[in-house]
């Protein structure tokens, strides 16, 4: 494999890169285990995994060199073909991020295929990618002390019809006859040599579910190539070499984490450091943040932007972390705000890019070494085709979008898997010509910066009119009080929708919705683009990885619409919204108001489900005899 670390300036500097086709640049190593073995025999006792288990590293640490970490990944692979996968049989796991997790990652890449799966989803929705996945094997982790992943595996066990082998990590008490020991199993295996053949560049590595999380589970299909490939160019892009250290507190079932903070810094031979079992979801990886980087000399780490948001709120205190060259941002747009105040406050070099599962990871990213255009998601990639095209009626191409015209963002090249699991979800994803779908819109520069200007389905469309959620984003930002902010359409009987956003306040400040509305007509310029409503609410509802998660707050903006809909109507009477999926209509609201008093109360109810029945929305109303006590 060759390397080379350039420098990235501007877009013809990824062009030279380019020159080389990206086959010769990886040889023969077109695996992810084969990435790590390289490694092992070049430097076998250089540190390739070190685990914080409480999240700092006063209170211990485990580390593993690259011959001990690759004998672990040897093992695993033999344990799991002893159990008769095979090339094209799948491996599943619900597992935090532990040494175990990147043991059965990589090891069940080697023999089979690897299906990391989010712990913290619903039964059913694990049932529905088990079955969809076909799992053959699963590993999960053992029973705590408060109920957690086990109490999910023993429901879940008998509905998927595939699994073969259930393996528990850790975990009280004896292993249940259904299940085998991991360790005990790992142990009876050979460290040295795989049982199985090597996988080639062709084979399928993994299934990555991508989507929401109810509905049909949708599983993007990835080959050794397209990690491999992917691998290659974020250390190219990023220098990343035998002197990094990476900092890993993104949880190891997303992508972000096992490419950038996984096997990226493996395949050069790099140090990572896994932060807690939970990552950045446990308070003692944020509190010892700043001691960590200190404390192991952490090069770079990635991250998402409500990880920037909380670090900022994190004293550094007297820690040395000057080792830091920079950390990357993405999974979600990073408001201008929020990335200024961050360099201001760490002296930190931040590079916002863009990824999506379907691309392997990471497509763009802004140039270490040139001008970072600070809310753009940067250059492209070396070797990743990436523009901003108009789609037809079809849903095909229909033109390339003009210099800074918005349009929807397509990927081809070597990180594009070759589609999903179930063919029917190609389906509009899927181009022709080999083109990626990835559902955002932006547009790209003179430059050949990319700027993302939403997620088509985050639009928020009052009266036919665009409205970018980020411009809403941004404008709140800039109030000193604010620490995140999230703009969502709320429905309205006249426009359709309307903006409104949510906020949460950083640590010690005082404000007020008055406040952050008249602030709001101040930074946003766009006359239609000003909230009607700002609520501050005390935490922002986060996916697994950190991401806000706008639908929640979706259900919120239409649980909010219903009520000023029948208190406009009737008065502050008791009312309650639940918004539940629907299989038709998508969501549907169940509302229960308590029966307004007054001669007129039956005047004012009807005028209330006229009301109700004006706005966009699903409903079904039930009013209730008297106020509840």
């Amino acid at each position: 494999m060759t390397r080379i670390h350039p420098p990235l300036r501007n877009l013809a500097d990824v062009e030279a890169i380019e020159r080389v086709p990206i086959a010769e640049r990886l040889g023969d190593t077109l695996s992810s285990y084969a990435a790590i073995a390289r490694q092992a025999q070049a430097t076998p006792r250089a540190p390739a995994l070190t685990y914080v288990p409480e999240g700092d590293p006063a209170l211990g640490e485990s580390r593993y060199d690259y011959a001990t970490f690759l004998g672990r990944i040897t093992q695993a692979a033999n344990a799991f073909h002893g159990l008769g996968v095979g090339r094209e049989d799948v491996v599943s796991y619900l597992l935090p991020n532990l040494p175990e997790t990147h043991f059965t990652l990589w090891g069940a890449e080697a023999v089979g295929i690897v299906n990391p799966v989010n712990p913290f989803l619903e039964v059913d929705h694990m049932v529905g990618i088990l079955n969809a996945a076909g799992t053959k094997v699963l590993v999960a982790q053992g029973r705590l002390d408060t109920p957690g992943i086990w109490e999910k595996v023993e429901t879940l066990r008998d509905r998927v019809p595939s699994l073969r082998a259930v393996l528990r990590v850790g975990g009280s008490g004896p292993c249940p006859p259904w299940a085998l020991d991991f360790e005990a199993l790992l142990a009876k295996q050979s460290g040295t040599e795989l049982a199985a053949a090597p996988p080639r560049g062709g084979d399928v590595a993994s299934y990555f579910h991508t989507g929401g999380t109810t509905g049909t589970p949708k599983l993007a299909r990835r080959t050794h190539f397209n990690e491999a490939a992917n691998a290659w160019t974020v250390t190219t892009v990023g220098d990343i070499g035998p002197k990094d250290t990476l900092l890993c507190g993104l949880p190891l079932f997303h992508s972000n984490a096992m490419m950038v903070t996984g096997l990226a810094p493996f395949s050069v031979g790099a140090h990572v450091v896994l932060l807690a079992s939970a990552g950045f979801r446990d308070p003692r990886t944020f509190a010892a943040f700043w001691r960590s980087v200190e404390r192991y000399r952490a090069t770079l780490f990635s991250s998402v932007p409500t990880v920037l948001s909380a670090l900022l709120n994190v004293p550094r205190g007297d820690a040395d972390i000057g080792s830091l060259r920079f950390a990357i941002c993405g999974a979600a747009p990073l408001a201008p705000e929020l990335f200024q105040r961050f360099e201001q406050a760490t002296g930190l070099k931040l590079l916002e890019g863009y990824g999506m599962t379907e691309a392997t990871c990471v497509s763009s990213l802004n140039p270490r070494d040139g001008e970072r255009a600070i809310g753009s998601i940067g250059l492209r990639l070396p070797y990743q085709e990436m523009k901003v095209v108009q789609l037809g009626a079809d849903g095909e191409i229909a033109r390339p979008a003009a210099t800074d015209e918005i349009g929807t963002i397509v990927l081809r090249g070597p990180f594009v898997f070759n589609g999903y699991v179930d063919p029917k979800d190609d389906r509009g994803v899927c181009l022709a010509d080999g083109w990626l779908n990835t559902g955002d819109l932006g547009r790209q520069d003179d430059k050949g910066y990319f700027w993302l200007t939403g997620r088509a389905k985050d639009l928020i469309i009052r009266g036919g009119h665009n409205i970018d959620p980020a411009m809403i984003e941004e404008g709140l930002m800039r109030h000193p009080a604010v620490e995140l902010a999230a703009a969502v359409g709320k429905p309205d009987a006249h426009a359709g929708e309307l903006p409104m956003a949510y906020v949460t306040l950083r640590r010690g400040a005082d404000c007020d919705s008055a406040e952050l509305l008249a602030h709001a007509r101040t930074a946003i310029t766009e006359r239609a683009a000003v909230p009607v409503d700002v609520v501050v609410i005390e935490a922002m509802p986060l996916t697994a990885v950190n991401k806000i998660f706008k639908p929640a707050l979706r259900q919120r903006a239409i649980a909010l619409a219903i009520g000023d809909a029948v208190r406009a109507a009737c008065g502050p009477v008791e009312l309650e919204v639940e918004i539940e999926p629907h299989p038709l209509h998508g969501l549907l609201a169940q509302v229960s108001a308590a029966r307004p008093s007054g001669a007129d109360a039956a005047k004012r109810m009807q005028q209330a489900e006229t009301k109700l029945a004006a706005l966009p929305v699903r409903w079904n109303l039930v009013w209730r005899a008297e106020q509840k006590a």
